[in-house]
């Protein structure tokens, strides 16, 4: 399948690098403002496929993205100093109403990726400019953070996290919610299997992987500016998903009808994903404080998408 990006910076590479390298994507195509910057990275990563794989890369502009199947959103704007983040919003919105529309007009029939931040609220504007169906246009919600979930817990217990069945839900932020009722090992709740290990899970321990997990894009960005790498495998992830119609399970964010009674709300849950895009929701069964927290979670997503003008 034919990739296309929108951004060549750091999130945008990553996620190039990581469809190159593992040979997920036929072609990939780096489309950027910087013209240079997106030749540079599509011929740097491009030095790397013989290695690896056969997936071609170039750049060029927006009507180099002709066939693309998918295509990964990963531009927008800086803050400026003294800059609100309404304001930054809103210039983003500006920002993707010229690219959404300049990528459907070459590419009427792709799915649109979102990784730009804040991510669910870019979801949330993108599927309204675009008009699309909420199935087509798929953020990247909380794959990342559930993989550090499930990272830490891994190593906690002493297994492979591709052994670990856990999943962050609502927004990609502050309001994260940690579903630790329904986590498993394999077929047995965490708890048990900390236990059965001698490695209980205390509330000290649930407390330092919630932070470790809430927070470590702070830690990222105070020691290196931002995170790329961990989001560019991820969307290669997805890519590989849909491509191959996998029909596997990830938390992703698109505007959903209903969360917790608020309506047409951009969060993440756990999600079929295939060829056709997001395939079917699945909610999960939570407890009553991690019900309250999805709620709290829903309605600040809602109050942010809705404040945005479009």
């Amino acid at each position: 399948m034919k990739v296309g990006i929108v951004g060549a910076g750091m999130v945008g590479s990553s996620a190039g690098y990581a469809l190159a390298l593992t040979g997920t994507a036929s072609e990939v195509v780096l489309v950027d403002q910087n013209e240079k910057l997106a030749m540079a990275q599509a011929e740097d990563i491009a030095h790397a496929t013989p290695f690896h794989s056969a997936t071609k890369v170039n750049a060029g502009g927006y009507e180099a993205l002709v066939g693309a199947g998918i295509v990964i959103l990963a531009c927008g704007v800086s803050q400026k100093p003294g800059e609100t983040r309404l304001a930054l919003l809103e210039r983003n919105a500006d920002v993707f109403r010229q690219v959404v529309g300049e990528v459907l007009a070459v590419a009427p029939e792709c799915i649109l990726l979102i990784a730009s931040n804040p991510v669910d609220v870019m979801t949330d504007i993108t599927t309204r400019i675009s008009g699309l169906a909420p199935q087509r246009v798929i953020g990247s919600g909380t794959i990342l953070d559930t993989a550090r979930f499930r990272s830490l817990l891994g190593r906690h217990l002493g297994i492979s996290p591709q052994s670990v069945h856990a999943y962050v839900l609502g927004e990609h932020g502050d309001s994260e919610v940690l579903s630790w009722s329904n986590a498993l090992a394999g077929s047995v709740p965490v708890a048990s299997v900390a236990a059965q290990m001698g490695r209980p899970l205390t509330q000290e321990i649930r407390d330092r992987i919630d932070d470790n997990v809430r927070n470590a894009a702070y830690r990222i960005i105070d020691g290196k500016g931002s995170t790329y790498y961990g989001i560019g495998a991820g969307l290669a992830r997805l890519v590989k998903a849909i491509s191959l119609d996998q029909r596997a399970i990830f938390s992703v964010s698109i505007v959903t009808p209903d969360v917790e009674g608020v309506s047409d709300v951009a969060l993440s849950i756990p999600r079929v994903i295939g060829a056709a895009g997001v395939l079917m929701d699945l909610f999960p069964d939570l407890d009553d404080g991690e019900h309250a927290a999805l709620l709290k979670s829903a309605r600040i997503l809602k109050e942010k998408a809705s404040s945005v003008r479009l």
